[in-house]
């Protein structure tokens, strides 16, 4: 018998647990949508922080308000269902836009690694190589490569699910939702590596020959101007880590063997608390970020008291 319904049984059914979890969610979440649209409506409203790094940034920020808004939500709302229960359309349009926005984000951080190497190990061709009219392309070339690539696997051979209809989940993940298939398991277990393969190695590959060029390029200027040629890697570098870090721990794991009891706690710094600190990163190591938002809070300031 074929699925027509799935069963998020989630953290727990714990009335009080569940109230714990509601309040310390929806206080992340929170933080995601101030944290992501500061930082964006910073870099738009401030000349002087329209470059090709910044704008990336701000693509980031608005991947990371899409990603946290296609999970938080539901995970809110089932906190305190009883039944928890999720349509096959629902969930595979959460599936979707899971791998979709997963996708185009590990991409777009290969191209701020490679935006970072322009910068530092050929200056004098930057403008060239990153100019605005390049930006947009990278930008459009991104999401078809991400549909392409991550998403349409799945549309083009779709597998049915068989009962039991219920996953140790609070959302629609393609590791949990592959241990329902009734058929063809080999076959989404190739799909599921093929994916992990093009979403996460090959641009984490791609981000360590950037940063292998960048250091050797660094470490033959004057030392005094490569802590301000680091500086700029940073934030980028500690993003790479924990996004990179926790989507491999999750998804390279992706065998018979997968428990989704102990994924759903991986996806939750994944698709919960990352795209949380990544606004907090980059604000809190990049010097012209900070400036302008302390420049914003002392204008708000002056408009309140006059």
């Amino acid at each position: 018998m074929l699925v027509t319904e799935i069963i998020l049984l989630g953290f727990s059914h714990d009335f009080s647990i569940c109230i714990i979890l509601f309040v310390g969610f929806f206080v992340i979440y929170v933080i995601t949508i101030i944290g992501n649209s500061s930082l964006i409506l910073v870099v738009i409203n401030t000349f002087r922080l329209h470059t090709p790094m910044y704008f990336f940034l701000c693509i980031l920020s608005f991947l990371d308000l899409c990603n946290s808004s296609s999970v938080v939500p539901r995970l809110l709302w089932d906190l305190f269902s009883i039944q928890r229960s999720i349509s096959l359309g629902a969930c595979a349009i959460q599936l979707y836009m899971i791998l979709l926005l997963g996708g185009y984000e590990c991409l777009l951080l290969a191209i701020m690694a490679y935006d970072r190497y322009a910068a530092i190990c050929r200056p004098l061709h930057y403008p060239r190589l990153m100019r605005w009219s390049m930006c947009y392309r990278l930008i459009a070339i991104l999401w078809i490569l991400s549909f392409f690539l991550f998403v349409f696997p799945s549309l083009a051979l779709p597998v049915p699910l068989c009962y039991p209809n219920q996953i140790q989940h609070f959302m629609c993940e393609i590791l949990a939702i592959r241990k329902m298939t009734c058929t063809h398991y080999y076959y989404s277990e190739i799909i599921v590596l093929c994916i992990c393969f093009m979403s996460l190695l090959l641009p984490f590959i791609l981000i360590l020959i950037s940063y292998a060029c960048i250091i050797s390029s660094v470490l033959k200027i004057h030392s005094a101007n490569r802590s301000k040629a680091f500086s700029t890697c940073t934030s980028h570098v500690s993003v790479v880590a924990l996004f990179f870090g926790s989507g491999m721990v999750m998804y390279f794991g992706a065998s018979a063997n997968y428990s989704t009891d102990q994924g759903k706690y991986i996806a939750v710094f994944y698709n919960i608390f990352c795209p949380m600190l990544n606004p907090l990163i980059y604000s809190l190591n990049n010097k012209d970020i900070k400036t302008q938002l302390r420049n914003g809070k002392s204008l708000s300031f002056q408009r309140i008291c006059k």
